[in-house]
């Protein structure tokens, strides 16, 4: 099954945009036009058919510019020689005729799209010839008196040329401006100078050579063209080799990072579902050791040969992660429908033989899978990954040879893990023993909080092993908050304040050097985010706020409230349950304050009772 992504409303801001360069250019054309004179001798006519020509060879003769690979022409220098000879209502003339050419011959090409180009030439010949007559320049020859008046001219050319194509981009999608236009200052300055220059030989080999001067200049130009292409097609060979891995053809672990990077952002601006799976071939050190290196490579070329075809006919971007680990990243593709997809492709390796692979397991090539969607929630393409490989991990527990999606596995093994796991990060927060006990005791009591709130939630094994593991960690990054400011029993100065807000930051740091603890880094770093965006460290709002960073946001800032901290005073329950209303929809989710403040209020007519019966 092909996905695709959807078509957008962007498609109608570029066709408004091509509409007002096309009128824009429609009106300087007309302008520019009116003073055309048909009175030349037959040498001219001679020499205009020629130029005529020579436009629409260089115009079909484009050659491609790294790294973006950019189409160029050096047609641009014939009009600018035919300016510099004739005058701006030539140039125009000239133009119009190639550009009507040019729209019957490639009728595939949307005809707007050809009056836009023909209309950002228009502006640029026009702004040229302007500069140029009003800088006392003259038709003809030449003359060094004027050549202030043929510089300017070239300038405005080229500065007309990066505006018009910089401005139509911006319109179409909002890109940074000042991107567009450094990125065509970098890739395109040098061929665009070196056009501008050959228009000035153009037009001194055509004043005083004539036709034949003409011919010389194409000879030149055509062999600038094959060799600007030829320097295109070496660095598209030297890029495919910086981004594909070399042993199965399949993009590395490289150029995935910088497509996951992409696909991401666009998953977000537009809404679209994103998927990612990663792939592990199952007991691949078994085959290696018992075959070799050698035939072991054959096996990672054999499946990523595999990939690489399923890949293409499903829309889908297949990559070799590292060793025998792979990635498929698929945008437009929902996490069941990558797992249809991913046991179609577990299949098809089921059933492909290879020598050897009978002293796996399963007798077969297999691999384990594990899959994982995008959620507005999620800002760091490594949560992804993270995720993914999480329900890889599940997916080998299991027994090999299956795909899970991420949350989905709800295996024993979490539920033993996780004492072993609160034990190894007790030892971390007993630093906060010497320097500050109170937030050793705030972490030990947001703990059980998310316990409780974690079983009314219904949550995974899995999922809720990440919100109670996060919720006993969160505030980890306070160790490298000076114990002076930690332990001020003043109000703290703006200074301070900006420096206890880095928490969230030192504390993501700490938890992303340790593999097992990567994924507790949203509730360490998120978890003093605003339901209305007025929080920190990034301003998130509503569902691109994770639901139980939401969650922990709130179970936080309620035993912050009842608790001793010796810059602010202790709230009573009642008072505590009243902020948290008054604060919902502002700082807490509004459905996340009602369930905790009714499970705390059930808490507090639960615990005298127990205490009168003696339980």
């Amino acid at each position: 099954m092909l996905k695709k992504r959807p078509i957008t409303t962007s498609w109608i801001t570029t066709n408004m945009n091509a509409l007002l360069f096309c009128l824009l250019g429609t009106s300087l054309f007309l302008f520019g036009i009116r003073h055309l004179s048909f009175d030349y001798t037959p040498e001219q006519w001679l020499l205009l058919g020629s130029m005529f020509g020579a436009s629409l060879i260089l115009y079909f003769y484009t050659f491609q510019i790294p790294p973006d690979g950019n189409k160029q022409s050096m047609d641009s220098a014939v009009y600018l020689a035919c300016l510099f000879i004739f005058g701006t209502s030539e140039a125009l003339a000239l133009l119009l005729l190639s550009s009507l050419l040019f729209a019957l011959i490639e009728r595939k090409v949307v005809w707007w799209k050809h009056l836009t180009n023909f209309s950002i030439y228009t502006i640029m010949i026009f702004g040229a010839g302007a500069v140029f007559y009003g800088l006392s320049g003259q038709p003809g020859q030449l003359q060094n008196m004027h050549l202030l008046s043929y510089v300017s001219t070239l300038i405005i050319y080229l500065t007309l040329n990066i505006l018009c194509i910089s401005l139509y981009y911006y319109m179409a999608d909002r890109s940074n401006i000042y991107r567009i236009i450094k990125g065509l200052l970098q890739e395109s300055v040098l061929v665009y100078l070196c056009i501008l220059i050959l228009s000035l030989v153009l037009t001194i080999l055509i004043v005083n050579n004539g036709i034949t001067g003409l011919i010389l200049f194409l000879g030149i130009s055509i062999f600038l063209s094959h060799l600007f292409k030829k320097l295109f097609d070496m660095y598209q060979q030297l890029q495919e080799r910086a981004i594909r891995d070399q042993r199965t053809g399949l993009f590395n672990h490289s150029h995935f990072e910088s497509l996951l990077e992409k696909e991401i952002k666009f998953a977000h601006s537009e809404g679209t579902p994103l998927s990612l799976a990663m792939i592990d071939i199952d007991d691949f050190k078994r085959y290696n050791d018992r075959f070799g290196h050698l035939q072991g490579d054959k096996l990672l070329g054999l499946l990523g040969s595999i990939l690489k075809e399923e890949a293409a006919k499903a829309g889908v971007t297949a990559s070799r992660y590292g060793g025998e680990e792979f990635t498929l990243l698929m945008p437009g593709y929902t996490e069941h429908e990558a797992l249809d997809l991913v046991n179609r492709l577990r299949k098809k390796v089921n059933d492909t033989p290879f020598e050897g692979v009978e002293i796996l397991p399963h007798a077969c090539l297999s691999f384990s899978a594990g899959i994982s969607a995008y959620h507005i929630d999620i800002h760091d393409k490594s949560l992804l990954v993270l995720q993914a490989d999480q329900a890889l991990y599940d997916a080998k527990k299991q027994g090999k040879n299956i795909a899970y999606i991420f949350g989905s596995a709800a295996s024993l093994e979490h539920e033993i893990e996780i004492a072993q796991d609160v034990r190894d990060i007790e030892q971390l927060l007993n630093l906060f023993l010497y320097k500050d006990i109170n937030t050793f005791k705030h972490s030990k009591r947001v703990f059980r909080y998310a316990m409780d709130m974690s079983l009314l939630l219904n949550l995974d094994a899995n999922t809720r092993r990440q919100f109670v593991l996060g919720a006993l960690i969160h505030d980890i990054g306070k160790m490298e908050i000076p114990w002076e400011i930690l332990n001020k029993k003043d109000k703290l100065t703006p200074e301070e304040w900006e420096i206890v807000k880095k928490h969230v930051n030192w504390g993501k740091e700490m938890a992303m050097t340790n593999n097992k603890f990567k994924g507790l880094a949203p509730y360490i770093e998120l978890h003093h985010e605003h339901f209305d965006g007025k929080g920190y460290p990034h301003g998130f709002k509503g569902a691109e706020i994770p639901l139980l960073c939401r969650m922990l946001t709130i179970i936080d800032s309620f035993d912050a409230m009842t608790s001793e901290r010796p810059y602010q005073a202790t709230k009573s329950v009642e008072e505590a349950a009243q902020e948290l209303r008054l604060c919902s929809g502002t700082q807490f989710d509004p459905e996340l304050t009602e369930l905790f403040i009714a499970y705390i209020e059930g808490k507090t007519v639960l615990e005298p009772a127990q205490a009168e019966s003696g339980l």
